[in-house]
């Protein structure tokens, strides 16, 4: 049976501060490639390129990526400040519709960091621009110096509610990851259901409610060293299960 294809949500970027590409991290083609089992394929972030009717009808199922730039707080009827830094406004354009319609269509989606952000605004939440600058709160961001190893270390726990998908897909109630974002979420969107905090009380795994398929969203990067990363295996594997499901039923919509 052929694999299953994974549209990967690209970023905006400048090389050499002139030249603009839509780029993806390696790391997320080799989780979705390796591990979850799939045919990583790049969306670019624009939706002068991308409808979102016509891409569900390409891809099975898509990954949101983390990405530098952060969703603007006018999707969340907020002014933007200096904290809140860049913005990507096309992505914003082409991920939050297409998160919806995956949903509601019961197409699989995964969000990571700001993908992650990128559910709570589809579906009506709000953001934190700077998470360690609230009481209690500890520093999510990525280290400023070090190697890759060392910026994607482990660095909190996560605790997850008694009895809910994240528990029973990890089979267990605490595990452990880095830590690389400094917004997070504010007020829950309407469906969101926050499923594990870290030790801080920041929301680090939420499930869309009532949604027909799988539509799980994390804070942390599961896509770094995905294939020997025991908790990222289990995320991508069930990923890559949920694709394959969808692809059996879709294939025989396609051709209907």
């Amino acid at each position: 049976m052929q694999r299953p294809v994974v549209g990967i949500v690209g970023n905006h970027y400048l090389i050499d501060d002139s030249y603009p590409v839509h780029a993806t991290g390696t790391m997320n083609s080799e989780a979705i490639s390796k591990v979850a089992g799939a045919t990583p394929l790049m969306v670019p972030s624009d939706p002068e390129f991308v409808c979102p009717d016509d891409i569900v009808e390409v891809c099975d199922g898509f990954l949101f990526t983390g990405g530098r730039p952060n969703v603007h707080p006018e999707e969340y009827g907020e002014e933007a400040t200096e904290a809140h830094g860049q913005f990507d406004r096309n992505r914003d354009r082409t991920a939050l519709p297409l998160i919806r319609l995956c949903v509601e269509r019961g197409q699989p989606v995964l969000g990571v960091c700001r993908g992650f952000q990128e559910f709570n605004v589809a579906f009506g939440g709000t953001l934190h621009p700077e998470i360690r600058e609230l009481p209690g709160r500890m520093n999510h961001r990525m280290p400023p110096d070090g190697s890759l190893d060392e910026k994607f270390a482990h660095r909190h726990s996560i605790e997850f509610i008694d009895g809910g998908v994240f528990a029973e897909l990890f089979e267990s109630r605490s595990v452990v990851v880095n830590s690389l974002h400094g917004q997070g979420i504010k007020v829950p969107g309407n469906r969101v259901s926050i499923e594990g905090t870290a030790p801080d009380g920041t929301p680090e795994a939420i499930t869309i409610s009532a949604a027909k398929g799988f539509a799980l969203a994390v804070q942390w990067h599961p896509e770094y060293n995905a294939g020997a990363d025991p908790v990222s295996i289990a995320l991508f594997r069930a990923f890559g299960d949920a694709l394959r499901r969808w692809r059996g039923s879709g294939m025989v919509m396609r051709s209907s």
